[in-house]
């Protein structure tokens, strides 16, 4: 544990000196503030709490930007390090490869908690104050999509160290990361709706769960846009995702699955790996 805390900690002070953490806080502070200012604008007219405006918004923006965020953090981990020496440096001392990339993990999931919380933080602390307080269903909803949102970060560092695990070049990884984004965030539901338009009865109830599941970032969506009464009314959760049922269990269980998966698959590679 100690090998992997040492490692964690050299990500970290990276991440201080290449201005990881601070550019990232920046970024995530700036776009969650804007839109809880322009957001929370007419909840005074509707009678809706500004904090569960807050979630649906800044749910909508996790799952566009903490994504590309951990893909950005993690897709050359591996490769990367192997291309400039320094992987092969860090293996000649008593550490296991599974032991380099938890660590590596750890620290990355914590450059991302920090920032995710501080941004998110800042921006739920501005709807309260806009709001003039929030009742406690709105503060569980807010704490819980910080929480999942930390969660879906780290399912695409899993992702992006899978990648970086299984190519030769860093440019190739790059390019799968990228395409890995595009894909879960802007393809796969686009590709979806339209099997549901094409198919439409021939796909059954528990094809379509499991096709929604199938990707992070709709599990991560249906988790926090569909559990609460206020937040799936504020959201418009309707349409394909109005019509599947999912117990709360079931939901995390998809989150937790979409880090510890890849990760597993991703150590599986890297022990397999030559350097």
């Amino acid at each position: 544990m100690r090998a992997i805390l040492i490692i964690a900690g050299q990500e970290i002070r990276d991440g201080f000196r290449n201005r990881w953490i601070v550019a990232l806080t920046g970024v995530l502070s700036v776009f969650a503030l804007s839109l809880t200012l322009l957001g929370s604008a007419p909840t005074g007219n509707v009678g809706v709490s500004a904090l569960l405006v807050s979630v649906v918004s800044l749910s909508s923006l996790s799952i566009f930007l903490l994504p590309l965020i951990g893909l950005m953090l993690s897709y050359d981990s591996i490769v990367g390090d192997i291309e400039r020496g320094s992987m092969l440096l860090l293996l000649s001392y008593p550490l296991t490869r599974f032991q380099v990339l938890a660590g590596k993990f750890l620290g990355h999931i914590s450059i991302l908690s920090f920032a995710t919380v501080i941004g998110y933080g800042l921006a739920g602390v501005v709807a309260m104050v806009q709001g003039a307080g929030a009742d406690e269903q709105a503060v569980g909803a807010f704490m819980t999509m910080v929480g999942s949102s930390i969660v879906l970060g780290g399912a695409f560092l899993a992702l992006g160290y899978l990648i970086s695990a299984a190519v030769r070049e860093r440019a190739t990884a790059g390019g799968l990361a990228i395409g890995l984004w595009l894909l879960f965030v802007l393809i796969y539901d686009m590709a979806l709706l339209a099997l549901l338009v094409a198919e439409g009865e021939a796909i059954g109830q528990g094809l379509f769960q499991v096709l929604l599941l199938a990707n992070p970032a709709d599990a991560y969506r249906l988790f926090n846009l569909s559990d609460l009464d206020g937040v799936a009314a504020l959201s418009g959760t309707v349409g394909m995702m109005a019509e599947a049922e999912f117990s709360l269990g079931s939901l995390v269980v998809a989150q937790l699955a979409w880090v510890v998966v890849p990760l597993a698959l991703a150590t599986v590679l890297f022990k397999r790996k030559d350097i």
